[in-house]
Formats: C-alpha cells, sequence, structure tokens
C-alpha cells in the first residue's frame, strides 16, 4: 500500500515492530489460489496477476511467482463437498478434475484408498514473499517516503485538518491516515474515533517438517481437504502443514496450542504415507499467526465516516498476499486520485457497505 502512494505523496509506514512483515505476512502459506475466496477476492486476486508478473525495477530479478499447482482431495465421505467445489470452480475454468489414480500420481505421499477424488488448479503459484517485501521497500527508499519500525501509535488526534500521531518513535502529522494495522486494526480505529468494523482475529497453526527420505519437495503440488481441514506445501525443501484451524484470539504475539499441532499430526498421519517418527524427529518447527476478518468475509479499503481522512484497509483474511497489488492500487485510487484498477468496484470494499458488519 505504502509503495503504491509514494510515487505521488510523501508516505511514512509507523511499523510497531522491529521489522515489517513480523506477525500475519511473516507466517502465511504465501501462494498465490485463483480460486479462494468469493467473488470479490477472486477478482482482487485477477487483478493482482499483472503485478506480480511484471518487472518493477525493484526487487529480485526472479519471477515473483513460480509454479506449484493444488490439489483438493475428497474421502469418500466428502463426495458432495467436492461436487459443491467442483461446480463452482469448474464453471470459472480454475480447475480440472482428477481421480483418485490421478491424484497418487501427483501426490505420491497420499495413502492409497484416501482419496477417491479431487479438484486440480495447475495455475495456484508460490509467492516469493521476501523477494515481495524487498521489492516494496527498495521503492520507498528510491521515492524518498521512509519506514519506521518500533513506532506503535498511542494515540491520533485531529487538529487543524492534519491527524497527530504520538508513538513509540515520536510524533508524527499528515492528512491521511491508512489504518494497515491488521489484527490491530481495530484498536487504532478506536484511537482514531472510527466507526468499529467488528473486526475478528483468527489463529490460525502451522508446522515446518523435514521431507521423507528420496522425496525432493519442490517436485510435489500442495495438497489440501476439500473442506478445509489441513493442508500440505512444500516450502525451501521442507513441507509447511496446517490443520486450517480459525481460532478467535486476542491480538497479540499468538503461539501455537499444542493440542492444534497435535490435531495436524494426526491428520496428517491419516492423510498420507509419512514416517513413524515424524513427530519425534521430523517436526523441525511450529508457527502461529494471525489472520482478521470482517462479518462477510471481504477485505475493507476506504475513508470512514466518522473519522476524517481516516482510511481503512484491513481484513484481509487468508488472502491479504495473493490481493494485495490490486488493493494497494484500489487504497491508492481512492485516497491520491487516478483509475480504480479494472473489474473491481469500490463499493464492494467500502466500509459502509451492506453486511459488513454483520
Amino acid at each position: 500500500m505504502a509503495s503504491a502512494l509514494s510515487g505521488t505523496a510523501r508516505v511514512a509506514v509507523l511499523e510497531r515492530e522491529n521489522l515489517p512483515g513480523y506477525h500475519a505476512t511473516g507466517r502465511s502459506a504465501a501462494i498465490l489460489i485463483s480460486s479462494l475466496g468469493p467473488p470479490e477476492i477472486q477478482a482482487l486476486t485477477q487483478a493482482s496477476l499483472a503485478f506480480f508478473k511484471q518487472d518493477h525495477g525493484f526487487g529480485p530479478k526472479t519471477p515473483l511467482l513460480r509454479a506449484r499447482g493444488l490439489i483438493m482431495i475428497a474421502r469418500e465421505d466428502q463426495r458432495e463437498a467436492l461436487a459443491e467445489r467442483a461446480e463452482e470452480m469448474l464453471a470459472h475454468k480454475r480447475a480440472v478434475t482428477l481421480e483418485a489414480e490421478e491424484i497418487r500420481l501427483r501426490m505420491p505421499l497420499l495413502r492409497p484408498g484416501y482419496a477417491v477424488g479431487g479438484l486440480y488448479e495447475a495455475e495456484a503459484r508460490d509467492i516469493d514473499l521476501p523477494g515481495l517485501m524487498t521489492l516494496h521497500r527498495e521503492k520507498l527508499r528510491h521515492d524518498g517516503s521512509e519506514l519506521i519500525c518500533n513506532a506503535e501509535v498511542f494515540a491520533l488526534q485531529r487538529h487543524s485538518g492534519l491527524w497527530q500521531l504520538e508513538t513509540a518513535a515520536g510524533r508524527f502529522a499528515a492528512p491521511v491516515v491508512v489504518n494497515a494495522a491488521g489484527a490491530w486494526a481495530e484498536q487504532l480505529g478506536a484511537l482514531a474515533g472510527a466507526a468499529p468494523l467488528g473486526l475478528e482475529s483468527l489463529r490460525r497453526t502451522g508446522l515446518f517438517l523435514e521431507p521423507p527420505e528420496g522425496v525432493t519437495p519442490e517436485e510435489l503440488p500442495m495438497v489440501a481437504d476439500v473442506e478445509g481441514r489441513f493442508y500440505l506445501k512444500p516450502e525451501a525443501g521442507r513441507l509447511m502443514a496446517s490443520p486450517a484451524d480459525s481460532v478467535l484470539s486476542l491480538p497479540g504475539d499468538v503461539k501455537p496450542d499444542p493440542l492444534d499441532v497435535a490435531l495436524c499430526l494426526d491428520r496428517l498421519r491419516a492423510a498420507f504415507d509419512l514416517p513413524a517418527d515424524l513427530p519425534a524427529r521430523r517436526l523441525l518447527s511450529t508457527w502461529a499467526g494471525l489472520r482478521s476478518f470482517v462479518a462477510d468475509g471481504v477485505p475493507v479499503c476506504g475513508f470512514d465516516d466518522r473519522a476524517k481522512g481516516f482510511f481503512w484497509l484491513a481484513g484481509q483474511g487468508g488472502c491479504g498476499i495473493q490481493c494485495s497489488p490490486a488493493l494497494a492500487a484500489l487504497a491508492g485510487a481512492l485516497i491520491a486520485g487516478g483509475p480504480v484498477p479494472e473489474g473491481l468496484d469500490p463499493e464492494w470494499f467500502s466500509p459502509r457497505r451492506p453486511g459488513a458488519l454483520g
């Protein structure tokens, strides 16, 4: 968002941690899935593709997207759920159906007989998250804007057309404040006297596993349960997994619950042919992160009605990284003027939209 504005405005990014991306951004599967989420999120994803594919002159010289592929699998008792998911994905030509044997050929770790069918989204792609972060930081520096870490905001007041901010890094003033505080967005909005969104933060657990002997993770697709009960994804020579939990949590530096870790391991053992020493030796690390949602599950992007110059950019849920280029471009257009990205309607993301608050 900041780098989208930095070419036309003076921008200061106030980061509460000692480095950006510490919370939700750094605790993500970082994969672009075109079929993810409701239509508004799918539209954001499509509008973001060009950004990920083009050369910006900043950041890494390698592509930000890498081929991965996603298989959604279903057991015998999940045939109905698979049929419902297939109806939507096949209608938009975002997937093809796979029979059980085809799934095993693409994912040899799957236990024989576990999946009776599935859907394959070939266009699912890994996102180079470190490269994306580097691109934005370099553009900020090039445009003369600032990233200021350890700058938690304690107070906001508006005087003479400017927001006055008291932070751990000192005082700042600006005509527009963009609330991109993630799980803390509701708290920041309260400091500004903005209308509450009813934002909820949900904890998600993740595991990093050592792959079985003889398995090259980079050759495997991501595999997810069709009802969202788990996923398994290659990541930097390891396997990343999650029980896809969504536990209501207070904003903070959340830690994984051992019960959720155990649940994830149980689901992995049931679905995949993994070594017997999985928990003892091959579980490399665990983590947890927060994903924030409003009632309708669609991000909020727009000015607040009650607090002049206070702009919401919150509630990205589990799609924040893959939707970030289009959402940032939309925010930039609404704040500084300019064309709205093609295929997007600002009213879809307005804090005043019907259903946003439940």
